[in-house]
């Protein structure tokens, strides 16, 4: 559906986006992540015609963006970070206007608009001034008329920016739902509401490319070996002790160490090369072997946020 080819977007000299090449499936939503001045607003920019590229290509649905822009622009339903609107006018004139200017026939209009301001909430506001709205009603205006001509793909900059938790629960689970049906490209700083939603993510760093996959992909590309958290009731050392003498090259560190009166145990982190299965029964032979109790063992994968923090410091 979006289809990008060595994208690049220049601002004098300086680079914004530079050959940047990706690909997003219909039916698919992409997460694109970056940090301050990554060059994510300026891709979403350029892919919604709003910016021309300096060079390379992208196509929307097999349309090239400098080929036809009007029939792109029909296609996408785009949320700027900021939702842009009239404040002097109603909920209900503004997605009127909206609806107008996507040329959407009067007949389908009032449905179009009752049902989009259902799947946003927005039913107890429609009458009301857009500049007596919270900043959490005015994003949700702004999300009902990107949505509002029912496009193809939906281009979202920070969606759930100045909502509260429950409507971006709300939100969350209504761009799971879109994605079933739709194409969907969407940039957060939350990277909990990533993982949350998105099929595949890309991360930008400096306007350049640095990874592309799922979460957990990009999880087990940077995560050096196995990582293992273990709860032990007993002797902390002795156990160490006895797991060196089983993997000579495991790596530990001591979490947690209760007080004499704790009826918790000592919480361990074991690192090793190998697999996670391996680490694990040697874990539970060492305390076996030692004495101890193991109260709670469980996996450790890397996170998006160690993902992120990662790939972008090291750009």
């Amino acid at each position: 559906m979006i289809h990008s080819e060595a994208l690049s977007r220049y601002y004098g000299n300086v680079p914004a986006v530079r050959d940047l090449s990706f690909h997003v499936k219909r039916g698919e939503v992409m997460g694109l992540l970056g940090p301050n001045g990554a060059g994510k607003s300026t891709t979403m920019k350029m892919l919604t015609c709003y910016l021309p590229p300096s060079s390379g290509t992208a196509t929307i649905d097999g349309i090239p963006l400098d080929d036809d822009s009007v029939t792109i622009r029909r296609k996408i339903g785009y949320l700027p970070e900021n939702a842009p609107s009239y404040s002097d006018m109603h909920v209900t004139s503004y997605l009127q206007f909206t609806g107008r200017m996507h040329r959407i026939p009067d007949a389908t209009l009032k449905d179009r608009m009752t049902e989009t301001g259902r799947i946003c909430g927005l039913p107890s506001v429609m009458h009301r001034r857009i500049s007596e709205l919270s900043k959490g009603f005015k994003q949700r205006v702004g999300l009902a008329a990107a949505m509002l001509h029912d496009p193809e793909c939906l281009i979202l900059d920070e969606p759930t920016t100045g909502l509260d938790p429950n409507q971006i629960l709300e939100i969350r689970q209504l761009i799971r739902e879109l994605g079933k049906k739709k194409t969907v490209l969407l940039s957060s700083h939350v990277l909990s509401e990533v993982e949350a939603v998105c099929d595949r993510v890309m991360i930008i760093d400096k306007g350049q490319l640095v990874e592309l996959g799922t979460a957990s992909e990009l999880a087990s590309r940077i995560q050096d070996g196995s990582r293992v958290e273990v709860v032990i009731k007993g002797d902390a050392r002795a156990l160490l002790k006895a797991l060196e003498g089983q993997l000579p090259d495991v790596k530990s560190e001591v979490l947690d160490v209760p007080g004499p009166d704790a009826a918790d145990g000592s919480r361990i982190m074991l690192r090793h090369t190998d697999g996670g299965t391996v680490l694990a029964e040697a874990a539970f032979h060492a305390a076996v072997e030692c004495g101890s109790t193991i109260l709670e063992m469980r996996r450790e994968q890397a996170s998006l946020e160690d993902v992120f923090r990662r790939l972008t410091r090291a750009c």
